[in-house]
């Protein structure tokens, strides 16, 4: 892939943003760097695991680098600038696809969906996936993991996203919120809170969930290179460990404590429309409450990924997944 030999020069230019992820950082602790491919509510659990001290209690203190790309997640992760990093698990296939001695291994899954949904400018009594045909629709990038759910629902519904609708792709990520609040699409695919914040604002009205319609994938995944899982066993069950403590937490506690614990890492967004983000993640389950990637997940993201030609060879279950880490934790 080229983005992972292009991602390896930008690293060393791009800055990163830091965030000292622990409540009371001690020597005593344990510390591990995490790179997380950006700041979303859909990686609710995640922050909650800082907020609530659940890492602390397992005697790490974890520092989060929020690198913007899944391109750059990897390239820092590969060139040891983190430990383990928070990416769509499709980035270690690509890495695979290329060649390496040492492979990076999914250990546990955060989210079990796609995080976006269809929202149409028109608010519309009742919705049909028909109703896409002959509209203008405003998609995510191409190539990227969203782009590739989203084709993947519309195939699935039975719409040619080249020929039963005008799909809009020449967008980039960061600026389709801003097109179609300008006027660009008919329906467009977004992830929270935008998605919540365009229906409050009356710019557009949540129709669908890619999420629901895709079905259970290893969306968002915690990985880290075999060499450091070997090396540092104890230190990974710990982190999954709190992690496990921290989804029990978001699906137990009620939506408006889980957005008070979670709000210092979204100081621009308002407590109640974080609180309704999470509930509708909830509602989905999105979040995966025991951490553990499935091999029916596994498969199902080949097939999207195939499907849209960024698969060079299956990969089997066994070599790029291990959840010894999260079947510990759940029973713990």
């Amino acid at each position: 892939m080229k983005w992972l030999r292009t991602g390896l020069l930008m690293a060393l230019t791009l800055p990163l943003l830091l965030l000292s992820a622990c409540n009371n950082p001690s020597s005593d602790l344990t510390k591990v760097k995490v790179a997380e491919v950006t700041r979303s509510i859909f990686y609710a659990p995640h922050y909650v695991a800082v907020s609530e001290g659940f890492f602390a209690e397992e005697g790490l203190e974890v520092e989060i680098t929020t690198t913007w790309g899944g391109d750059k997640t990897m390239t820092t992760l590969l060139s040891d600038g983190a430990d383990i990093a928070l990416v769509g698990s499709e980035t270690s296939i690509y890495v695979h696809q290329q060649g390496t001695d040492d492979p990076v291994i999914n250990f546990a899954q955060l989210t079990q969906t796609d995080g976006t949904f269809l929202v149409s400018r028109e608010k519309l009594t009742s919705f049909e996936w028909d109703d896409l045909k002959g509209r203008v629709f405003l998609g995510q990038r191409k190539g990227g993991m969203p782009q590739m759910v989203g084709e993947y629902v519309l195939k699935k519904h039975s719409i040619d996203p080249q020929d039963d609708l005008e799909l809009i792709q020449n967008v980039d990520f960061g600026n389709i919120s801003n097109a179609f609040a300008s006027g660009t699409g008919e329906f467009v695919q977004l992830f929270e809170p935008q998605a919540t914040l365009f229906e409050r604002e009356g710019i557009g009205h949540v129709v669908a969930s890619f999420g629901v319609e895709s079905g259970h994938v290893p969306y968002t995944v915690f990985m880290a290179k075999e060499s450091y899982l070997n090396e540092n066993e104890e230190t990974a069950q710990k982190f999954t460990n709190a992690l496990i403590k921290a989804q029990t937490f978001v699906y137990e506690q009620p939506v408006e404590e889980v957005a008070a614990s979670i709000q210092p890492f979204f100081e621009d967004t308002e407590l109640d429309v974080i609180a309704a983000v999470i509930e509708r993640y909830k509602e989905q389950e999105t979040y995966d409450p025991d951490l553990i990637l499935g091999e029916n997940e596994w498969d199902r993201i080949q097939d999207i990924i195939e499907e849209s030609g960024e698969l060079q060879q299956r990969i089997d279950y066994d070599i790029l997944v291990d959840t010894t880490f999260a079947e510990r934790a759940s029973k713990n």
